[in-house]
C-alpha cells in the first residue's frame, strides 16, 4: 500500500480509504436491495470501526439517515430507539448484536460483522446473524444518481428523558459551503494532518471529527477506549497532528506521573479540539503550559452544531470562556420571561447557525417547538456574555441549584474540587433539603492513594469558593458514572443517592 494513500489505521489493521469508498459504493446497491430508500434510517451498532465510513458512504449515496447506537446501553434501551426511528437495515458487531438479539424486530434486515480482531471469516456458518461483508460483495457498484445526503441522526443522552433523533432537513448548496467552512475552524482542517479520535463514533463531537478526518486527513487513528499513556505513545508513534478531547481525558492525562508524560514526544500536535463539558480553567492552563497553545475549545450541541469557539490565545484572555460565536452564528441570552439580557446577565442561551439545516425531533415536533425563541433553540445551559461577546457558561439549567434562595452552579464548584489533592474526579449535584430547600452533594472518585476525605474536601473547598457553595454532603466513590464519551451520568448518580443506592459521609 502506498504510504502517500489515506488510510484509516485500528490497533494493527489498516485500510486505504478508497477501499473503504469502493465497499461503501457497493454497500449502496446492497441497502438498497434491503429496502432502504431516501428518507429512511439505518442503524448502526458498532465499535469504532473503519467500516463505519463505508457504511456513511453508502447511506450518503441513497439519502438515509445513519443512526448510530451507543453499544453501552442496554437491551432496553436499544429497543425503545429501534422502535422509534424504525430502521430498515441494523449492521453491527456480531457479539453487540447478540446482546441484543430478543429486542431486534424481526422485520429490520439485520447483518453482523466480526468482533474487532477477530478473522472475518471465522465462524460465519454458525452465526445466528447475516454476514455483512458476504451480502455486500454480491452486488456491483452503486452507479444511479446520489440523493441528497441526510448525515446522522444522532439520539441525545436522554438526560432529560427518552433520547430523541435529531433530524436534520437535507442541507442547500448554500448551507454545505458554509458548514465546510465552519468545519476547517472547529477541526483546523490543514494539509497533510494525521488525525486520532479519541472517543466512540456513535457520539455526535468524535463522529463529526472523524467524519472529517476521512476526508482530509493523510491518516486516521481509530482507538476502542481511552488510555492516557495510550494515548500518548499513539500519538508519538503516528506523529499525531489533530486531535478531539473532552476535558476528563485532559484531568487524566495531567494525573501521569512526570517520568510518563515526559517519556513520549507529542510535538507534532498542531489542533486539539475539545467540547462536550466544562474544562476547569486549571485543567486548560497546565494542557496549554504542557501541549503548547494548540487548544482550542468549541461550545454546541447536537441540535446545534459547533457553533462557538476560541483558540488557547483568546482563552488565556478570557479564562473561562468557551468563545465567541462562529461567523454565521447568532447567540443571545433570554431571562424567563423572555426577555434579551445585557453583558454580565446570567440566562438561558439561545443559539442558532447558518452553517446547519433546521431540524426537527423525530416523532417529537412538539418538543423541538418548546426549545425554540425567536428562531434561535437552547441546549438548556445557563450562562453569560461579556463585554466582548465571549460566552460564559454556569451550568445546565437544570443543574442550577436553589438553597436558602440563591442560585449555585454546581459546575463552579466541580471545577475547584478537581483541583483537590485526592480528586480524581467529581460531580456535584442538588437534593432536597427541609431547611434550604435544596442542599449540595458532592460525588468523590478518589485517585488511587485513596487519602481524600469529607473533611480535607471540605477544607480544600473553604480556602476557594465562599462557604454557602460548599456541599453539606460527600460521596466517597470508586468510580463515577460515565458514558463512554466521558459525559457524566448526574442524573444516574442523583437518583442512586436519593433511592438509598450509595452511602453518604457528612461533613
Amino acid at each position: 500500500m502506498s504510504t502517500a494513500e489515506p488510510v484509516v489505521i485500528l490497533g494493527d489493521h489498516q485500510i486505504a480509504r478508497s477501499v473503504l469508498i469502493e465497499c461503501g459504493t457497493r454497500a449502496a446497491s446492497a441497502l438498497a436491495d434491503a429496502g432502504v430508500r431516501e428518507g429512511d434510517a439505518v442503524a448502526l451498532l458498532l465499535q469504532n470501526d473503519p467500516v463505519y465510513f463505508e457504511l456513511l458512504h453508502a447511506a450518503a449515496l441513497l439519502g438515509a439517515y445513519v443512526v448510530p447506537l451507543n453499544w453501552h446501553s442496554s437491551a432496553e434501551e436499544i429497543r425503545y430507539i429501534l422502535s422509534d426511528c424504525c430502521p430498515i437495515a441494523l449492521i453491527g458487531h456480531r457479539s453487540l448484536l447478540d446482546n441484543v438479539g430478543s429486542v431486534i424486530p424481526d422485520a429490520v434486515a439485520t447483518f453482523a460483522l466480526p468482533d474487532p480482531g477477530r478473522d472475518a471469516t471465522a465462524d460465519t456458518g454458525t452465526w445466528r446473524w447475516r454476514c455483512w461483508a458476504a451480502f455486500r460483495d454480491g452486488f456491483p457498484a452503486w452507479d444511479a444518481p446520489a440523493r441528497a445526503p441526510r448525515g446522522t441522526m444522532i439520539y441525545t443522552s436522554g438526560t432529560t428523558g427518552r433520547p430523541k433523533g435529531v433530524r436534520r432537513q437535507p442541507m442547500t448548496a448554500e448551507q454545505v459551503a458554509q458548514n465546510a467552512a465552519l468545519l476547517r475552524q472547529i477541526y483546523g482542517i490543514a494539509p497533510g494532518m494525521r488525525a486520532f479520535v479519541c472517543g466512540p463514533l456513535y457520539h455526535a463531537s468524535p463522529g463529526a471529527f472523524a467524519r472529517q478526518a476521512f476526508q482530509h486527513a493523510v491518516l486516521t487513528v481509530l482507538q476502542h477506549g481511552f488510555d492516557p499513556e495510550e494515548l500518548l505513545r499513539t500519538i508519538a508513534q503516528h506523529r499525531i497532528t489533530h486531535l478531539t478531547m473532552v476535558p476528563t481525558m485532559f484531568v487524566r492525562l495531567l494525573r501521569l506521573c512526570e517520568e510518563a508524560r515526559c517519556r513520549y514526544d507529542v510535538s507534532s500536535i498542531k489542533w486539539v479540539t475539545h467540547t462536550g463539558a466544562a474544562c476547569p480553567p486549571e485543567v486548560k492552563r497546565q494542557m496549554i503550559a504542557w501541549w503548547g497553545p494548540v487548544i482550542h475549545e468549541t461550545y454546541g450541541a447536537t441540535e446545534t452544531g459547533p457553533a462557538i469557539g476560541c483558540d488557547s490565545e483568546e482563552w488565556l484572555a478570557h479564562p473561562g470562556t468557551v468563545g465567541r460565536a462562529m461567523s454565521g452564528t447568532t447567540v443571545r441570552i433570554y431571562d424567563e420571561q423572555g426577555r434579551v439580557l445585557g453583558v454580565g446577565e446570567i440566562g438561558e442561551i439561545y443559539l442558532r447557525t447558518e452553517a446547519y439545516s433546521d431540524f426537527t425531533y423525530h416523532n417529537r415536533a412538539d418538543q423541538r417547538r418548546e426549545i425554540d425563541r425567536d428562531g434561535l433553540v437552547t441546549c438548556g445551559d445557563v450562562g453569560y456574555l461579556d463585554a466582548d461577546g465571549y460566552l460564559f457558561i454556569c451550568d445546565r439549567k437544570r443543574d442550577m441549584v436553589i438553597s436558602g434562595g440563591v442560585n449555585i452552579y454546581p459546575a463552579e464548584i466541580e471545577s475547584v474540587l478537581v483541583n483537590c489533592p485526592g480528586v480524581r474526579d467529581c460531580a456535584v449535584f442538588g437534593v432536597p433539603d427541609e431547611e434550604f430547600g435544596e442542599c449540595l452533594v458532592a460525588a468523590v472518585e478518589s485517585d488511587d492513594d485513596g487519602q481524600i476525605t469529607p473533611a480535607t474536601a471540605a477544607a480544600f473547598l473553604q480556602r476557594h469558593i465562599a462557604r454557602f457553595k460548599i456541599p453539606k454532603r460527600f460521596l466517597m466513590l470508586d468510580a463515577l458514572p460515565r458514558e463512554a464519551s466521558g459525559k457524566l451520568l448526574k442524573r444516574k448518580l442523583r437518583d442512586a443517592y436519593l433511592q438509598g443506592a450509595v452511602s453518604v459521609d457528612q461533613r
